[in-house]
């Protein structure tokens, strides 16, 4: 009887999602379905209090938020920072690497 109580509040349990999303997705999304609904400096900020929330609840952020983000300063003219951001990605995500390069290398031109 007592198993049987263990193993429901075992199988009730919901598991930990392994990255904080935050508004990321949402992001993505309205990024791709309306393109320039909204400006590069709210997008950036959005990511960046993302990025800060996790921290602050000791989660990882999800692949590809600092590539988004290191794309927007890109598009703001701030390559120092969108390298940081592509650097951050690959050390966070080695299995990024090829396709972080290859972003670098096609913005830099």
């Amino acid at each position: 009887m007592v198993a049987c109580g263990c193993l429901l509040i075992i199988g009730c349990a919901r598991p930990q999602p392994l990255y904080y999303w935050g508004n990321y997705e949402d992001l993505i999304y309205q990024t791709y379905k309306e393109p320039g609904a909204a400006d590069t400096t709210t997008l950036i900020t959005q990511l960046i209090d993302d990025i800060n929330q996790a921290n602050s609840e000791g989660k990882h952020t999800p692949p590809g938020l600092h590539v988004q983000l290191g794309y927007l300063y890109f598009l703001q003219n701030n390559t120092q920072a969108g390298l940081l951001e592509f650097r951050t990605e690959k050390q966070l995500f080695p299995e990024s690497t090829i396709f972080v390069d290859g972003m670098m290398g096609r913005l830099k031109k």
